[in-house]
């Protein structure tokens, strides 16, 4: 297993793993018109977009084993006043998950996070109904901070947690 930052051949295996991560996950949070049609091309243009011409506050590592990008982490420093940098995405193959892979993602984007925005906190929004992840995040020093609404991509809103690291629980996980 290996984890570096993500280059621009890896758009179609980013968009192919995040695709199919909201649907085995948000099945019922968002429609089954968008998962079963869409979904896929929709990432494929996110992707590109984010990897061609990334913005100087992103940062976007893969986990790749046999050649295979397996899970990846988006993060943007200084994202928010309010909450700091943002876990924007983390996704691990369903069949690789509690692997440790995303927990080696997390540490990275912290290890991100802590050198280039050490004043900066760490946090990311979790759609409700994915309280595996939620649990997974609290089990990583996560903090519930509150939650919100958000619009699915697929029409409609659905509601999500802001779970929040520390800029202290940044720089110790960074040591690791």
């Amino acid at each position: 297993m290996i984890i570096r930052e993500a280059a621009v051949s890896d758009v179609s295996a980013i968009a192919n793993l995040h695709a199919d991560s909201w649907r085995n996950t948000y099945r019922g949070a968002y429609s089954d018109a968008y998962l079963d049609g869409p979904v896929f091309d929709d990432r494929v243009k996110v992707w590109a977009e984010r990897l061609s011409s990334p913005p100087a506050n992103q940062y976007v590592v893969v986990a790749e084993d046999g050649g295979e990008v397996v899970g990846f982490a988006c993060v943007y420093g200084n994202h928010s006043v309010e909450h700091g940098s943002l876990l924007d995405n983390l996704h691990v193959k369903q069949d690789l998950q509690k692997s440790g892979i995303g927990k080696q993602l997390v540490v990275e984007a912290a290890r991100w996070c802590a050198a280039n925005y050490p004043a900066q906190d760490m946090y990311l929004g979790v759609l409700e109904i994915n309280a595996n992840a939620q649990a997974f995040y609290r089990r990583l020093g996560g903090a519930d901070v509150g939650g919100d609404t958000t619009d699915e991509p697929g029409g409609g809103t659905v509601p999500y947690r802001i779970i929040r690291w520390s800029r202290d629980q940044l720089a110790e996980m960074a040591k690791e």
